[in-house]
């Protein structure tokens, strides 16, 4: 008898941005920045402009879905990234 080759499963992930999901098939050791890449382009979106988190944390681009410990049709939310967001005006005061 011949032992089968050690297959690795593919996890079939969502990924959920603006009310729009898609599906992404991957190896359970697979970095994420390749995952996002991907994502970005069927959100038509430019590279490093969405922000992925899993159940409320963000994720860094050299995690992997076994690292976090990621099952077959688990949901990831994107969100476009904010750059800045400080308001330089002085705040006023109300002085009496």
């Amino acid at each position: 008898m011949s032992q089968e080759p050690d297959v690795k499963p593919k996890l079939n992930l969502q990924i959920q941005f603006e009310g729009n999901h898609v599906t992404v098939k991957v190896k359970a050791d697979m970095q994420f920045a390749k995952i996002f890449k991907a994502a970005e382009t069927k959100f038509n979106k430019t590279a490093g402009t969405l922000k992925f988190t899993y159940d409320g944390v963000r994720i860094q681009e050299d995690q992997t879905p076994a690292n976090l410990g990621m099952e077959d049709g688990d949901l990831i939310d994107a969100f476009l990234e904010q750059i800045g967001g400080c308001n330089s005006s002085p705040i006023l005061h109300n002085s009496r």
